[in-house]
């Protein structure tokens, strides 16, 4: 069997990676990736610490179950299926969907964890970081968490200073040096997606051509 080729994709919360990831997507047939989300794999509500204040910290490592994440990686990795119920952020106006992670040339693991976790680190071939200013992350997590997720103003904030920053300065941003391509997401990325799109594209050549041999 050839081996799927993993891209690790991670930086701070509202930098951006939701949309690089639908423009790389987009750029893809089905079947040639497959997409697992660090965040499809929050612990239940009852185990998810919790601040000074009592409130739910969701930014915090030991809120993700990442023996199961990293071993449905591994598992897709090895030729498996692996099915996982959607994580929906606690929001009652949406009903989860089952996911279906099938074995692709590229697999895409995308979280602000995904290079913080040893497990999850280890199995990935290349890492991307998408980086953005602080006040441009604030206000894009200001707008999204409004919209998708009906958290009100106060919430947003305080979760932003007490949980999100935080993370961040501790979590993530510590290894932005160990990525191997730092993509700047303040107003666009257009050019790095080129490049991070060629190269992907001759991984999958180069893995169709190895099945056919």
């Amino acid at each position: 069997m050839v081996q799927p080729f993993v891209l690790g994709v991670t930086g701070g919360s509202a930098s951006g990676k939701t949309h690089f990831l639908r423009q790389l997507l987009s750029q893809f047939a089905p079947g040639e990736v497959c997409l697992m989300s660090q965040d499809h794999y929050y612990k239940p509500m009852d185990q998810v610490p919790v601040d000074k204040n009592g409130i739910h910290n969701f930014d915090m490592p030991s809120a993700i179950d990442v023996d199961q994440y990293a071993a449905d990686i591994a598992a897709v990795k090895a030729g498996r299926t692996v099915q996982k119920l959607e994580y929906t952020f606690n929001n009652p106006l949406v009903v989860p969907q089952m996911l279906t992670f099938k074995p692709a040339p590229i697999i895409l693991t995308e979280g602000i964890f995904v290079f913080y976790y040893p497990e999850v680190a280890g199995l990935i071939d290349l890492k991307v970081f998408i980086d953005a200013d602080e006040s441009v992350k604030l206000r894009r997590r200001i707008v999204r968490d409004n919209q998708e997720r009906g958290y009100d103003l106060n919430d947003v904030l305080y979760r932003y200073e007490h949980h999100v920053a935080p993370t961040y300065y501790h979590y993530v941003q510590p290894f932005r040096a160990e990525a191997d391509l730092v993509i700047p997401n303040n107003h666009g990325f257009a050019m790095a997606m080129d490049v991070l799109l060629h190269y992907l594209r001759r991984v999958c050549q180069e893995r169709a051509a190895l099945v056919q041999s």
